[in-house]
């Protein structure tokens, strides 16, 4: 099935490209995430005309991202997280992705579930761990995340 890519989509293309993809992955991610539209002759003609608008858009994202990142950036000694610690230092229960979004917000940097990646799952001991935050196709940084007994 052919689409047309209404935005840069990682190992596929960027923005404006003809690409072929199964079928299933276009119903059922694609077209609903509005990440591309069906190849139609009419769908072709259309993205034409709007091609300037969507290349405007996905720069203004890319921006937005950029802004994140100085925000996150700005951060030299990252994100401290205060948790409940029993013996030899494990943690009672774990620190998450909830936990990271939370304390982020209490600084005033806005962070979406998707974008914080745990590659090692949570953190279940006190310590200094690093997080990758996944802003935007082309924009990745890391965040510090120190995990002190509260």
């Amino acid at each position: 099935m052919n689409v047309i890519l209404l935005d840069k989509v990682p190992n596929l293309g960027a923005l404006g490209e003809l690409v072929s993809v199964k079928p299933g992955y276009a119903r059922n991610f694609l077209i609903p995430q509005g990440k591309a539209v069906f190849a139609s002759k009419q769908n072709v003609a259309e993205f034409e005309q709007k091609r300037a608008e969507w290349e405007r858009q996905a720069l203004a994202k890319q921006q937005a991202a950029e802004a994140r990142k100085s925000h996150l950036d700005a951060l030299p000694n990252g994100i401290t997280i205060a948790h409940k610690v029993g013996e030899e230092g494990k943690l009672f229960g774990s620190v998450g992705i909830r936990d990271i979004i939370a304390t982020c917000a209490q600084i005033g940097i806005t962070l979406e579930r998707n974008e914080v990646r745990l590659t090692e799952g949570p953190f279940r001991q006190i310590g200094d761990y690093t997080v990758t935050i996944h802003l935007h196709t082309d924009v990745e940084t890391t965040l510090p995340v120190h995990v002190v007994a509260a």
